[in-house]
């Protein structure tokens, strides 16, 4: 059917209208999704990956993992060369073993000094009963001597006898004072073989600790990555091993623009898009956000008071964890790249401004107030 010369004069302004109307409402519809989300592609997935290293050295004798292997914690993964551990283990039992009857060998020696000093004890008791008598004869005698019924001779051989059971006396509790330093000497003995064998049990506890250390096990449950260790190779503490990566525990960290902060909360719903699982989308929720932006935390900080300065907007990383609940997937991998849109529609508790103020304050330092409108 032929259009009428009007019609057609007039049919570029209507598709123009038409075309228009849809831009504006194309338009309209893009800035009220902007308003209702918050979306980066400046994402990652990331794990807390354990890196597995000895802590003795030794030759590598086994090795019970494989790439890609998933493990559980405690799981034993390398076997090292054990004989020189046990070796010093044996010697240090034995040097225990020796300690002890060192101990048992002092008690002995005190228990013979306590005899020993009972002994002296009932000499010296001896010895002054001995003196006492001896003092008494000499007393009778002296009353004898004045009337003449004693020679002086027999008087000067009781006196003699008196000090001679005085002298025993004095012996007698110079060699009781004699065993009771002994006896104290051993005391002091003592308490430094108890010293010495705590000391030993002290090194038997770290030689059983280097042997228990030859048995490397999983400290955590994961997937066996980057596996450099083989059988017959020479290890020393601090070389890695492995890694263990926890693939059931991944999170993702999106570096946001500090532009696009303001409006971000804790526990605010999130939408996860991975290029790894085309046409899913995983959901998760803002979990908190890090301390400064990634500049700050780089090897080398940007200086920005030399030369020429330009403006440049800073990201802040943001830690997502992913919900794990109604069968989502759970193979993300460390490294992969994501896209997150955040619904800011949804409940969320402290804002991005409101996190880090509830931080102790030092003493004496100053508190910055910062005017909210």
């Amino acid at each position: 059917m032929a259009l009428s010369p009007s019609l057609k004069a007039r049919l570029p302004l209507i598709v123009g209208v038409i075309a228009g109307l849809v831009v504006l409402a194309g338009g309209t519809l893009w800035w009220l999704d902007k308003q209702h989300w918050e979306t980066t592609d400046n994402a990652f997935v990331q794990a807390d990956t354990t890196l597995v290293s000895p802590q003795v050295s030794g030759t590598v004798v086994e090795v019970l993992v494989a790439d890609n292997q998933a493990v559980e914690a405690g799981q034993v993964l390398v076997r090292l060369d054990d004989a020189d551990a046990r070796a010093k283990l044996a010697e240090a039992e034995a040097n225990l073993q020796a300690l002890v009857a060192a101990v048992g060998n002092v008690d002995a020696r005190a228990a013979q000094e306590q005899a020993l000093i009972a002994s002296r004890a009932a000499g010296v008791a001896q010895a002054r009963a001995q003196a006492d008598l001896a003092r008494a004869e000499v007393d009778r005698y002296g009353r004898l001597a004045e009337q003449g019924w004693v020679s002086q001779q027999r008087m000067q051989t009781e006196q003699a006898g008196a000090q001679t059971a005085q002298a025993a006396v004095e012996q007698a509790q110079a060699a009781l004072v004699a065993e009771q330093r002994t006896a104290a000497v051993l005391g002091s003995t003592r308490e430094q073989s108890l010293a010495a064998v705590e000391q030993a049990r002290a090194a038997v506890e770290q030689a059983r600790t280097a042997l228990d250390r030859t048995v490397i096990r999983a400290p955590v449950a994961g997937v066996v990555g980057a596996r450099s260790v083989r059988a017959g190779q020479y290890v020393s503490p601090g070389s890695q091993l492995l890694s263990i990566v926890p693939l059931g525990e991944t999170y993702v960290v999106a570096n946001f623009k500090e532009t696009q902060l303001d409006h971000l909360r804790l526990g605010q719903a999130v939408e996860i898009s991975a290029d790894a699982f085309p046409g899913q989308t995983l959901h998760g929720r803002i979990d908190s956000f890090a301390p400064a932006t990634g500049s700050e935390f780089a090897l080398i900080p940007v200086e920005n008071a030399t030369g020429n300065f330009t403006k440049i907007t800073q990201r802040v990383p943001v830690r997502i964890v992913v919900d794990r609940a109604g069968g989502q997937p759970v193979s993300l991998r460390p490294g992969l790249s994501v896209e997150v849109k955040v619904d800011l529609r949804s409940p969320g508790g402290a804002s991005f401004a409101e996190v880090g103020n509830e931080a102790p304050q030092m003493a004496g330092a100053p508190v910055l107030a910062v005017a909210r409108p």
